[in-house]
C-alpha cells in the first residue's frame, strides 16, 4: 500500500494531473494492439536511449524536454553515445503496461528502488516530503511538534505517508486533504498554487514537486525537509531512495546504464539543485520490504 502511494507520487498521479496546453504538439497515438502477444512490436535499436515519459508533468518531464528527468536522460544518453528519444504517454493506470512492458520504450527515469515491477538501478538520488509555507507568515516549522503547524490549514495528499504523523500529532482537524488520483484539469503545481493564493497555510508535498514549484513561485516560500518518521511508524516513512527502471529481463541494459549513472552522478546532482529538488545522502538497503520486516521484528537479510 505504502509503496503504491509513493509510486503514485513519482508517476505524477497524485492530486494534480496535467493541463493540456493549446500549443502542445500532438502526442503520438498508441495502438492498443501493439505489444500484445502475436501483434506487432517495436524493434529495439541498440543505438537508442528511449525513455518512457509524460508529455506534461513538470518538473519531471514534458514534450519540450524541459524537466529534470529529461535533462538527466540527456546526460546518460550522451555518456553512452546513444541518441535520445521518448515515448510519451500520460502517467495514469496502465502506464507501464502500455509503454515499458509493451516494448515501446526502454527506460523509466524514476521509481522507488524496491519496485519489483521493474529491474532497478542503484539509487541515484534520495528525496522526501517537505513542509512549505509563505515566508511572510513568520512561521517556523521544522518538525511535527512545531507549534506553528497548529495555526493554519495544512494541505496534503490524502493517504500519503505524511498523513500518519499528522494524525499521530492530532493535526487532522487542521488538514485539507487533496485527492490521490489523476485529474487532467489541474496542473502539477496545484497544491503550491493554493498555498500562494492563501487557500492553505502550509503545504506538505513530495520534495521534487514542492521544491521546484516553491522555487518558481510568485512570492517567497520556505521549504523545509520533513524529518524521517519510519522509526516511529513505517507507514509514515518520509524519505525514499529513487532509481531508474527497465524491464525485469533487461539485465545487460541496466548494467550499461548503471555505469553511466555512476560516471554522471556529479552532473545529476547539479541538475537536481538547479530544479530545486531536495536530495539527501543515499541510504543503502533502505527498502520498504526491509522496513516492514523490521517493524514486525523479523530478521532482515541484506538485499542482493
Amino acid at each position: 500500500m505504502l509503496k503504491n502511494l509513493l509510486m503514485s507520487v513519482l508517476l505524477g498521479s497524485v492530486v494534480v494531473g496535467n493541463v493540456l496546453a493549446a500549443d502542445m504538439p500532438d502526442i503520438p497515438a498508441i495502438n492498443p494492439d501493439e505489444g500484445r502477444i502475436g501483434e506487432v512490436r517495436r524493434v529495439e535499436d541498440p543505438t537508442e536511449f528511449k525513455v518512457c515519459a509524460d508529455p506534461d508533468n513538470m518538473p519531471y518531464s514534458n514534450s519540450k524536454q524541459e524537466g529534470f528527468e529529461d535533462k538527466i536522460a540527456a546526460v546518460l544518453a550522451k555518456d553512452l553515445g546513444k541518441k535520445l528519444s521518448f515515448q510519451y504517454a500520460y502517467y495514469r493506470q496502465g502506464f507501464l503496461r502500455n509503454t515499458l512492458n509493451a516494448n515501446r520504450c526502454d527506460v523509466v527515469m524514476s521509481t522507488t528502488s524496491d519496485n519489483d515491477s521493474m529491474r532497478t538501478s542503484k539509487p541515484y538520488y534520495r528525496s522526501g516530503y517537505v513542509f512549505i509555507y509563505r515566508k511572510s507568515s513568520g512561521y517556523n516549522i521544522t518538525d511535527w511538534d512545531s507549534p506553528d503547524l497548529r495555526k493554519g490549514i495544512i494541505g496534503l495528499v490524502g493517504q500519503s505517508p505524511p498523513s500518519r504523523p499528522l494524525s499521530d500529532h492530532g493535526l487532522m482537524e487542521n488538514a485539507r486533504p487533496y485527492r490521490l488520483q489523476r485529474d487532467l484539469n489541474f496542473p502539477p503545481s496545484f497544491l503550491v498554487d493554493d498555498l500562494v493564493k492563501g487557500d492553505i497555510d502550509v503545504a506538505i508535498v513530495w520534495g521534487p514537486i514542492g521544491g521546484y514549484f516553491a522555487k518558481n513561485a510568485s512570492i517567497p516560500l520556505v521549504v523545509v525537509p520533513i524529518p524521517e518518521y519510519e522509526a516511529t511508524n513505517v507507514h509514515g516513512k518520509e524519505q525514499w531512495n529513487i532509481s531508474l527502471g527497465v524491464r525485469n529481463k533487461d539485465k545487460e541494459r541496466i548494467k550499461e546504464i548503471q555505469g553511466a549513472l555512476d560516471r554522471s552522478q556529479g552532473e545529476i546532482n547539479k541538475i537536481l539543485d538547479e530544479y530545486g529538488v531536495p536530495h539527501f545522502a543515499i541510504v543503502d538497503g533502505d527498502t520498504l520490504e526491509k522496513k516492514a520486516r523490521e517493524a514486525q521484528g523479523m530478521k532482515v537479510d541484506k538485499p542482493i
